[in-house]
């Protein structure tokens, strides 16, 4: 497909307008209470912090994606009966979105009393922990990966627990949290390993495919870098613009200014050669890696591109010899491509310009493009800043489209996201289109010159109708067969099953995750589900935290949805 072609189905798309806290210290006060106050709080917070933990767990793969009508599909057979209880009470409580709404603030005051505090973990472990959560150690949670690939499904292995914020900005970094930053990057490599020894034992063809491991920068450096991708010879792209090769200057100069202070640049020339460290191991050991999406950080954006240009690197064209025999071209010895997967969030109205200028980048730079499309966790947040800075953005004149916005995450008088949900649903299904349009193109160029995959998508919704809409286009390019018309299963092709994947978070959506399982036939996982771990005292607080900002998916019926699945799957087990 050429670039014109991409530009052309790109435009398509809508764009119209409209006017760990790492510190493990805990309170050991000699406050007394009585057992049945003690069980009041341990209750109490189960149901705050259930808000914060389901409202986090959406945080990856989409805002407000799940659809009030889907079928209601029976629950894992096998799965024991105190798991389908927990279930049950866990989104029970999570179907009332009011508790999202205090439960950061309720969360924090419990977890301050002495005593109650202990209490509360412990009620939190046996339900919300373990429904989401994969468990402490990298390796408590292989079990969990060992049950997953006995299903045929693959993981995305994360460590999900970061350093607070309140201790990650400004110019006082203590020694505390510089180190903290090196624990979880040491963690990370040491969740590459662990996921490469899993594959290792259960892959045959090395390929890497069933377990990737997920990263989050914000977590393994102390840097705010404010700002928009600045392009003065390029067209104005919604906020925060498009990646370019010469947004990471600034570090090789050293040169600060009112954006960057020296203190920042120190950081992401760390951070820099901390993901180098990471994935020379990811590439070693065979393990695909996705960086995580980030709220208002560009620099994200240049540090992934600047990984995928190394990493992703592909092989010379192929050449002909004077008798115009063919040698293909060859791949690095073991490599695995793509290696590193960039997060593009169909929330944003930058996207389709976002995706358009990749695809040209990779092509023109000789390296594979990895996706991970989402549809964007932080809508509701977005909006509300965005309405907050109205005054502002009124003072802007007509030729100046910027203003001063302090309050809002976007400079531009439009708010970074679309405005309407249906708007997201447009630009993520015409991006499933475009990119498996795009794969089934690279398929039939490798198939003639021998060369490795060019391009790579892993499609992150708890949405039937897109997860769906995956499945058809693959059909529909020619990269999976239908077995039959009145199931409407399907076998995944090795081209595509070399590119293409599905995942949705651990302990959400397991209907449509079993849904695709059953549809898609595949020779390796075809789904991965999201499998965060971390100390319970160190997520948490990060929970928490992101608690208010994903409320949106407990008003579109999930929350609902999981525990109806949950209760037809007790009432069958007592009564056939």
């Amino acid at each position: 497909m050429s670039l014109a072609r991409v530009a052309t189905r790109l435009s398509r798309l809508p764009t119209h307008s409209h006017p760990r806290t790492v510190s493990r210290s805990f309170t050991t006060g000699a406050r007394s209470l009585n057992a049945r106050r003690l069980a009041t709080y341990g209750i109490a917070s189960t149901v705050v912090t259930g808000g914060a933990f389901y409202a986090y767990r959406d945080a990856s793969v989409g805002h407000a994606e799940q659809p009030l009508e889907v079928p209601i599909s029976p629950a894992n057979p096998s799965a024991p009966l105190s798991e389908l209880v927990r279930t049950y009470i866990v989104y029970s409580l999570c179907s009332l979105p009011l508790l999202v709404d205090w439960s950061p603030s309720l969360l924090s005051t419990l977890m301050a009393i002495p005593g109650v505090k202990q209490i509360t973990e412990a009620v939190v472990r046996v339900t919300f922990f373990d429904q989401f959560v994969g468990g402490d150690e990298a390796e408590d949670v292989v079990p969990v990966l060992e049950r997953l690939r006995a299903e045929n499904k693959g993981a995305l292995f994360v460590y999900s627990v970061e350093v607070d914020d309140a201790h990650a900005s400004g110019s006082s970094k203590s020694s505390e949290t510089l180190l903290a930053h090196k624990q979880i990057v040491q963690e990370t490599v040491h969740c590459i390993d662990v996921a490469a020894d899993f594959e290792d034992r259960h892959s045959h063809d090395h390929t890497g495919k069933g377990t990737w491991v997920a990263i989050k920068l914000s977590a393994m450096a102390a840097f705010q870098v404010p700002g928009r991708h600045t392009a003065p010879d390029q067209p104005r792209v919604a906020f925060p613009g498009c990646p370019l090769p010469s947004d990471l200057d600034v570090l090789m100069s050293g040169a600060s200014n009112v954006t960057i202070t020296a203190e920042d640049i120190t950081a992401l020339r760390e951070l820099r050669e901390d993901l180098n460290a990471i994935c020379e191991r990811a590439r070693a050991r065979g393990v695909r890696i996705t960086v995580d999406a980030e709220h208002r950080l560009p620099a994200i954006d240049a540090l992934t591109s600047d990984m995928m240009r190394k990493f992703n690197k592909l092989p010379k064209p192929s050449r002909y010899s004077w008798f115009r025999s063919h040698r293909p071209a060859e791949a690095p010895s073991g490599a695995l491509q793509p290696l590193i997967y960039n997060t593009f969030q169909a929330y944003l109205r930058r996207t389709p310009e976002y995706l358009a200028q990749s695809i040209s980048a990779a092509r023109a730079e000789g390296y594979a493009l990895g996706v991970k499309l989402v549809r964007g966790a932080y809508h509701p947040h977005e909006i509300d800043t965005h309405r907050a800075a109205s005054a502002s953005r009124a003072s802007a004149s007509q030729s100046s489209p910027s203003g001063n916005h302090d309050l809002s995450i976007s400079p531009d008088n439009m708010p970074p996201v679309w405005l309407a949900k249906d708007e997201t649903d447009t630009c993520y299904d015409a991006s499933v289109r475009l990119l498996i349009s795009l794969i089934r193109e690279d398929v039939e160029a490798c198939e003639r010159t021998g060369s490795p995959p060019a391009i790579g998508a892993l499609f992150g919704t708890h949405n039937w109708s897109s997860a769906d809409l995956v499945v058809d286009e693959l059909v529909k390019q020619g990269l999976a067969r239908c077995e039959g018309d009145r199931d409407h299963k399907v076998v995944i092709g090795e081209g595509a099953m070399q590119r293409v994947a599905v995942a949705q978070l651990y302990g959400m959506s397991d209907g449509l995750t079993d849904h695709l399982v059953a549809r898609a036939r595949s020779s390796s996982p075809f789904v991965l589900k999201y499998v965060p771990y971390g100390h319970l005292s160190e997520v948490m607080p990060y929970l928490s935290r992101r608690a208010i900002e994903n409320k949106s998916v407990l008003g579109n019926g999930g929350a609902a949805l999981e525990r109806k699945r949950a209760a037809s799957a007790i009432i069958s087990r007592f009564f056939g």
